[in-house]
C-alpha cells in the first residue's frame, strides 16, 4: 500500500467518533500507561518485601477478587449516579488506595488494601464501556471499541517497559506514579467527558417515568440470551489468561527462562499494536456471528497447538494464531454486549460482562495449576482446545435469530438496518427498553 493510501486508511479509522469519545479514549490509554500494580505486585512482594511465593499468589488473588465483586456494584452505580460519577469515584478511589498499598508493611495490611485496590480499579470500567455504547453510533461500535482496546494494550506496552526500569530505582515510585497517572484520569473525566446516560422520556416538557426504564440485576439475570453470552465470555477469558497463567508456567518446566517468555509472549503486544485497527477495518462490516465463532476457535486451537511447540520461536507462533483471535474477538463481542443491553440498563450489563472476565483471572490461575500439576501442560493445552471448540459451538447455537441493531435517526429520516441485517420492530434491545434509537452525543 502507498504512503498516501495508509494515510487515507489511518484517517478513515479515527474519523466520524465523537470528541467525547476521544477525551475517553486518552484517559483510558493515560491510565493504563500508568499501570504498576497489576504488572509488578508479585515481584514487589517476593523481592522487596520478602515474603514467600505462595503469600504474593494469595495477595494477587485478593486483588483479584476485589476486580470480580466490584462488578456488579460498579455496574449499579454507573446506571443509578451516572456514567461520569462512577468514573470519578472509582478512579479517585484508585489513586488513593494505590498509594496508600505502597506504604503498607504488614502482611494483613498489604492483603487487606489490595483487595480494595482490585475493587477500586476494576469499578470504572462497567461506566467506560457503557459511556461509549451511549455515545457512539452503532455501525460505529465494533471500530470505537477496537480503537479503546488499542489503546489499552499500547499504554501496557509502554508502562510495562518503564515500569521495569522504576522498579529498579524504587517500588514505591512506581505506586505513586501509579496514583498520580490514576489522578490525571479523574481531572481529564471531570474537565472533558460529560454525563451521557440516557434521559428520561420527555411528555409536555417533564420528564415522566413509563416504567419501561426499570433495570435491576435481576432483570439481567433472566435475561437468557445476554447470561448466554456472559457464560461464553466468561469461557474465552479462561482460554486467553492461559497465556499469562498456563504458558509461563509450562515453558519454565520445559527448561525455559523468564527472558525465553518474555520474549515469545512480547509478541503478543506487538501484533495486537501492529494490526488492531487494520484487523477492525477489514472486520466491521463483516458478519459477527461468524467472526465470533472464527475467534474461539483460533482461541483454543491457538493455545491446543502449543503442546507441539519445543522452543521459543514455535511459542511465539501460537502466540500469533491466539493473538489473532483476541484482536478480532475483544471489539465484536464488547458490540455483542451493546446490542444485547438496553440503554437505560447498561451499566448493569457491562457490570455483569466484566464479572466474567475478573471471574476468569481469578480462577485461570487455580485451573491451570491444577491440570499442569495433576496431568501435565499437554493436558491444558488440550482442554483449551475443547473449551475453544464448545465457545464456537455455543456462538452458533446462541447467535442463529440474533436481531439487527438501530443506527442513528436523522430528523424526519427512516431507521435502517446494519450491516445487512433486518431490524425488527421492537425487536432490538434499545427500542425494548422504551429508550428509541441510539442517538450521537458529541458532548
Amino acid at each position: 500500500m502507498s504512503v498516501a493510501g495508509l494515510r487515507r486508511a489511518a484517517r478513515e479509522s479515527v474519523s466520524g467518533l465523537p470528541r467525547q469519545f476521544w477525551w475517553l479514549w486518552t484517559s483510558t490509554l493515560v491510565n493504563r500507561l500508568g499501570a504498576f500494580v497489576a504488572t509488578f505486585m508479585a515481584l514487589y512482594l517476593t523481592l522487596d518485601r520478602g515474603y514467600s511465593a505462595s503469600y504474593a499468589g494469595l495477595v494477587v488473588a485478593l486483588h483479584g477478587l476485589g476486580g470480580v465483586v466490584s462488578s456488579l456494584g460498579a455496574g449499579v452505580m454507573t446506571d443509578r449516579l451516572g456514567r461520569r460519577p462512577t468514573m470519578l469515584i472509582a478512579q479517585t478511589s484508585t489513586a488513593v488506595s494505590v498509594a496508600v498499598l505502597g506504604f503498607m508493611v504488614h502482611p494483613v495490611a498489604i492483603a487487606t488494601v489490595a483487595f480494595f485496590v482490585g475493587m477500586a480499579s476494576n469499578a470504572s470500567r462497567p461506566a467506560v464501556q457503557a459511556m461509549m455504547a451511549d455515545i457512539v453510533r452503532p455501525e460505529d461500535r465494533v471500530r470505537a471499541f477496537s480503537l479503546n482496546y488499542w489503546a489499552i494494550n499500547l499504554g501496557f506496552a509502554v508502562s510495562s517497559a518503564g515500569a521495569g526500569f522504576v522498579a529498579e530505582y524504587s517500588y514505591l515510585a512506581g505506586f505513586l506514579g501509579e496514583a498520580a497517572m490514576t489522578l490525571v484520569c479523574a481531572v481529564v473525566v471531570f474537565m472533558k467527558v460529560p454525563e451521557s446516560r440516557p434521559d428520561k422520556p420527555v411528555v409536555s416538557g417533564r420528564a415522566v417515568d413509563d416504567g419501561t426504564d426499570e433495570v435491576r440485576l435481576s432483570t439481567v439475570l433472566r435475561d437468557g440470551r445476554f447470561m448466554s453470552v456472559v457464560g461464553l465470555s466468561f469461557v474465552i477469558a479462561l482460554i486467553f489468561q492461559q497465556g499469562y497463567v498456563g504458558l509461563p508456567v509450562a515453558m519454565g518446566a520445559d527448561g525455559f527462562s523468564s527472558s525465553d517468555f518474555g520474549t515469545a509472549v512480547a509478541v503478543n503486544g506487538v501484533l495486537i499494536v501492529v494490526l488492531q485497527i487494520p484487523v477492525t477495518r477489514f472486520i466491521q462490516h463483516r458478519d459477527p456471528r461468524r467472526l465470533l465463532i472464527v475467534s474461539s476457535l483460533l482461541a483454543g486451537y491457538g493455545f491446543g497447538l502449543t503442546a507441539f511447540a519445543g522452543s521459543v520461536a514455535v511459542y511465539a507462533l501460537t502466540i500469533c494464531v491466539w493473538t489473532v483471535a483476541e484482536i478480532v474477538n475483544a471489539p465484536i463481542q464488547s458490540s455483542l454486549v451493546v446490542r444485547l443491553s438496553p440503554a437505560r440498563g447498561r451499566g448493569r450489563y457491562q457490570g455483569m460482562y466484566t464479572m466474567s472476565w475478573s471471574a476468569a483471572a481469578l480462577i485461570a490461575p487455580l485451573m491451570s495449576g491444577l491440570v499442569i500439576d495433576r496431568f501435565g501442560a499437554q493436558w491444558l493445552w488440550s482442554a483449551c482446545a475443547v473449551l475453544g471448540t464448545g465457545a464456537a459451538l455455543g456462538y452458533w447455537l446462541l447467535m442463529r435469530n440474533l436481531p439487527g441493531e438501530d443506527v442513528a435517526v436523522p430528523e424526519g429520516g427512516s431507521r435502517v438496518a446494519e450491516s445487512g441485517a433486518a431490524v425488527a420492530s421492537g425487536a432490538d434491545a434499545d427500542a425494548a427498553a422504551g429508550t428509541g434509537p441510539a442517538v450521537e452525543r458529541t458532548g
